[in-house]
């Protein structure tokens, strides 16, 4: 399957984001592990630097104004102007405790943030840690438009990608740790209740985002890996001695490219596995009219695939 590599002057382009119309219809937005926020035109011809977070940016998402919201590991949530870079912290702690690592995000029609912090204990630079030792101390949080914030889910293995269904009906969140999608139901019968929408994924899923088509896409960075999930559940010791090893010796992710989209069901619709000499490790998916945008940790580039 074909895939097109666009670079990106700078490192990590982790998530991206496609601005749906308006003047600027189609264009990317992208985060590195700079700081920078780089735009990408939908022609793909042009790439500009619009604003430095002076953090990490991970999940991008658009506010119904056009701003971005950045969830930035370092420094919170984030909401920034593309047109002149201006940075407005919204949220870096909770409940008096500074967030560690902020992760990824979804934005209901009424302004509410959905976002995921992965650990209470390891900061970004050192996710292997979390990851090996199975804290297990993710979360899902909510940010009401009045900016008041409650922790929804708990508890989670490694909290990633958020995702609101199509008709807002519920929320869904990345267990990377446990290879599931968790669903959290919003509205009708099952309301409040926790609920998977995919498990035994193939890998461990990253970023995930409700396409134009309506079904949830999950990244995922890297096929599942039984020496690691032996090492979760290892006692509690030999995982931490093995997070101290160099990093050479550590267990790495496999060199892959692959995404799913699954439907309200959690029915398996699409599953692709691509293959390309200059991309890997694919964190950040996108669909948008028949495209199937991807950013990824490892490179300093951005790729699409066309349905």
């Amino acid at each position: 399957m074909s895939l097109t590599v666009h670079p990106v002057p700078g490192f990590g382009a982790e998530d991206v984001v496609v601005v749906p119309d308006g003047p600027a219809a189609g264009a990317v937005y992208t985060g590195t592990e700079d700081g920078a926020i780089f735009r990408l035109s939908a022609d793909g011809t042009r790439i500009d630097r619009i604003a430095e977070t002076g953090g990490r940016p991970l999940g991008l998402e658009l506010f119904a104004d056009g701003a971005l919201l950045v969830c930035d590991a370092r420094r919170g949530l984030l909401r920034v102007n593309p047109e002149d870079g201006a940075i407005e912290p919204l949220l870096d702690a909770v409940d008096g405790q500074r967030m560690v690592f902020c992760n990824n995000a979804a934005i209901a029609a009424d302004g509410t943030i959905w976002f995921s912090d992965s650990s209470t204990k390891y900061p970004i630079d050192r996710w292997k840690d979390d990851f090996v030792q199975n804290t297990r101390t993710g979360r899902l949080l909510r940010r009401d438009p009045d900016g008041s914030v409650t922790v929804v889910l708990d508890g989670l293995a490694f909290a990633n990608g958020v995702a609101l269904a199509a008709d807002e009906s519920y929320v869904a969140v990345a267990e990377t740790g446990a290879r599931t999608v968790v669903r959290y139901w919003l509205s009708g019968p099952d309301a409040g209740s926790r609920y998977l929408l995919a498990t035994d994924l193939p890998g461990y899923p990253d970023n995930i985002s409700t396409g134009s088509d309506g079904l949830v896409w999950v990244s995922l960075a890297s096929p599942r890996d039984p020496l690691v999930e032996r090492l979760q559940r290892a006692p509690l010791p030999l995982r931490r001695a093995v997070t101290k090893l160099p990093d050479a010796v550590q267990p790495a992710p496999k060199r892959t490219i692959r995404v799913q989209a699954f439907d309200d069901a959690g029915v398996l619709v699409h599953d692709l596995d691509l293959a390309s000499p200059d991309f890997h490790m694919v964190t950040g998916v996108r669909e948008h009219q028949g495209r199937v945008w991807l950013g990824s940790l490892h490179e300093p580039a951005i790729a699409v695939h066309d349905l």
